[in-house]
Order: structure tokens, then C-alpha cells, then sequence
């Protein structure tokens, strides 16, 4: 009994090691395999992390950037925004018809106007008097508290259109006579220039302000058909007073019988003492003077600049902006009459030569420039 006691107890102390080996074997084993899963589970949350963050930075961006462009946040939350006045800060509302437009392309062509207004260099070319004949391309809606400038060849008919139903002359667009629309006595649209001087003044700081521009040499192609070849309303005085004033002066090969052509055009437009032949035409000249001497946008603060060439976005986007959109819209417009159209440009200008384009470009470099319009180099090198 002596000698087997030793042996039995060796072997119940080898079986408790062996089994306190083994449950610590299993204690770590379960630690090991509980941390893995603690791993495991924190790189599948850092996982999620990085993919919710870093996935597509560009849609991001893109979010990003309708959030601004609708919502328009206050300046402070962005550093990099360019500041405008709070009068010229446009709503950026969806459009009546459901289109969105970037309310920075607008605010963009004011700062632009503001910028080259300040440009010494430019100052001949980007100023001129609010005198008369600017307040008598002011168009007034005083009901809806509007002023249209006047910038002919520019689809300036439909605007006046929209303004004659607006101040109450006629219930629709479509009810509006041809003969009607130009004829300021039956059209019931007064100038600016009919008001009394604080009444004037009153209205340009209080009232919504806009006008259309167009690359300045498709508008004087355009001003040259209308009015010296096609001539649809019959205005006869552009051919018989006008006309023959122009070749007289402007006409180098006197032999020449024909009409009034381009080059002449050109030609009396780029003289720098196109003065004395304006006087003689009067308010004629409205269809080929420079927007500045039109509506004098450096004088005058613009709540908003339409361009002819995006005129399909400009038109709903000023009726919304003018507070007007839900009781007029703008005519239909037929698909590529606004595209600018530079081989029509090219055609018009060939064979005139690059003296008289550069001089013509010299007078109305303040429209390119004010607006935003591309130097013609083609024509000018």
C-alpha cells in the first residue's frame, strides 16, 4: 500500500496539471479568438468609414457643387466665394418649367462688368453720360417695378412684347399686332426719359434692371441685313437717306452703282468721326451704336445680363428673377437662331480689309470686353 500511494498520487497531480493546462489552453485560445474578432470587427467599421468618405470623391464634388449653386450659403461658410452686393445676389429658385440654372454664370457677368468698368485703360470705351438717349432705350413696367433696356437686333421685339402684356395693353402675346410693338404711342410702354429727374432716379435704384447683349459683330451683320437688304417692316429712310450717306463718304470706288454694301458699313462704323454722319441719322442709329451708349452699364447697376446665345435659360431665368415668370413667358424660341455662327461672321467680313476690321474692332472693343465676348482674332490677324 506504501508504494502505490506515491504513484497514484503523482498521477492525480499530472491529471490536474494536464487539466489546468488545458483549461488554460482554452482560456487563451478564447481571449486569442475574442481579439480576433474585436480586429476583425474594428477594421469592417474603419472599412465603412473610408468607403463613406473616400468612395467617389467626384460625385461628392459634384454634390458639393449643386448644393452651392441652389442654395447659395452665406459668404462666411465659404472663403473662396467672390463677394457680391446683396441687391445683385440672385434667388437661384428652380425655373417654372422645371430647368435649373447656375445663378453664379450671372453674378459672374456683373462682377465682370464691375471689373472692366474699373479698367482705366478701358475707360473711353466702357463709359458714357446716362443722358437722353439712354433714358430713351428704357423701357418701364412700373406695375411689376421692371426697366428693359433697348438693345435692337438682339430679339429685343419679344421683350417688348412681354412688357406690353405685363403693364396691361394687351391679355396675351399672341394678341399683340406686328405694327403695334414699335409704335411707342399705341404700345403703352414709356421711356424712362418721360419721368421727372427723381422719379428717374428712383426707379434705377429700386427697380429690377436687365437687357440682352450678342456678339457685337453678328449684332451689326445682323442690324446690315434688316435694315439696308431685307428691310421688313418697310422702313424706307435706311436705303434712301441713310444708305446713300454712308457710300458718299465711305465708298471707295466711286464707279461702283450697286447698294449700300458691308464693307461700306464697316467702314463708317470704324471711322473715328463716325460723330457728324450719327447726328445726321438721329435715334436711327440705335440698331449699331455700342451697348454702352445704349444703356450705359457702367453707370447703371443691372440686376441681370441676358445673352443672346443662351437666351433659351436667360429668358425663364430673368421672368423668374423679375418676379413676373407666372404671368408671362417668353415667345418660343426656334431651335439655333440664338448659336453664334462664325462662318456667317467669316463670310460677311471676307475681302475687308484688316485696317477697317481693326478699326471697326477699336470702337466696339468695350462690348467684347464688358461682356465677356472672345477677340475676333480670325478677323483681326
Amino acid at each position: 500500500m506504501k508504494n502505490t500511494h506515491p504513484q497514484a498520487s503523482a498521477q492525480t497531480l499530472a491529471g490536474r496539471i494536464t487539466e489546468w493546462l488545458t483549461f488554460d489552453n482554452m482560456h487563451h485560445q478564447w481571449l486569442l479568438l475574442a481579439a480576433c474578432f474585436w480586429v476583425i470587427f474594428m477594421f469592417m467599421v474603419a472599412s465603412k468609414f473610408i468607403t463613406l468618405t473616400f468612395k467617389d470623391p467626384d460625385a461628392y464634388s459634384a454634390k458639393q457643387e449643386f448644393l452651392f449653386l441652389t442654395a447659395m450659403p452665406d459668404a462666411g461658410k465659404l472663403p473662396r466665394q467672390k463677394h457680391f452686393p446683396e441687391e445683385l445676389k440672385p434667388t437661384g429658385k428652380v425655373l417654372s418649367d422645371g430647368r435649373l440654372v447656375q445663378p453664379l454664370v450671372y453674378m459672374e457677368r456683373l462682377e465682370l462688368i464691375r471689373n472692366v468698368c474699373r479698367d482705366e485703360a478701358l475707360k473711353n470705351l466702357s463709359h458714357t453720360a446716362v443722358s437722353k438717349f439712354v433714358l430713351d432705350r428704357i423701357f418701364v413696367c412700373d406695375k411689376h417695378k421692371i426697366l428693359f433696356c433697348q438693345t435692337p437686333k438682339v430679339g429685343n421685339t419679344q421683350w417688348k412684347k412681354v412688357l406690353i402684356v405685363l403693364n396691361g395693353a394687351f391679355p396675351s402675346i399672341e394678341e399683340i399686332p406686328e405694327n403695334v410693338v414699335h409704335d411707342h404711342e399705341k404700345n403703352g410702354l414709356p421711356r424712362l426719359s418721360s419721368f421727372s429727374d427723381a422719379e428717374i432716379q428712383k426707379r434705377l435704384k429700386t427697380y429690377f434692371k436687365f437687357f440682352i447683349v450678342r456678339d457685337p459683330f453678328e449684332r451689326l451683320i445682323s442690324a446690315f441685313k434688316d435694315k439696308f437688304v431685307h428691310n421688313p417692316r418697310f422702313e424706307p429712310w435706311y436705303r434712301h437717306e441713310i444708305a446713300p450717306g454712308i457710300i458718299r463718304k465711305y465708298r471707295r470706288n466711286r464707279t461702283e452703282t450697286r447698294g449700300i454694301q458691308f464693307e461700306d458699313f464697316v467702314r463708317y462704323l470704324g471711322d473715328p468721326n463716325h460723330r457728324w454722319l450719327d447726328l445726321q441719322f438721329g435715334d436711327h442709329i440705335i440698331h449699331w451704336v455700342t451697348y454702352v451708349e445704349l444703356c450705359a452699364p457702367c453707370e447703371i447697376t443691372y440686376s441681370v445680363i441676358g445673352h443672346h446665345e443662351t437666351l433659351e435659360d436667360d429668358a425663364p431665368y430673368i421672368l423668374q428673377e423679375a418676379g413676373i415668370a407666372h404671368l408671362v413667358s417668353y415667345p418660343t424660341i426656334p431651335p439655333g437662331i440664338t448659336v453664334y455662327n462664325k462662318t456667317k461672321v467669316e463670310r460677311y467680313f471676307l475681302g475687308i480689309s484688316k485696317r477697317d476690321i481693326r478699326r471697326l474692332y477699336a470702337r466696339f472693343e468695350g462690348d467684347f470686353k464688358l461682356f465677356g465676348y472672345q477677340k475676333p482674332d480670325f478677323l483681326l490677324n
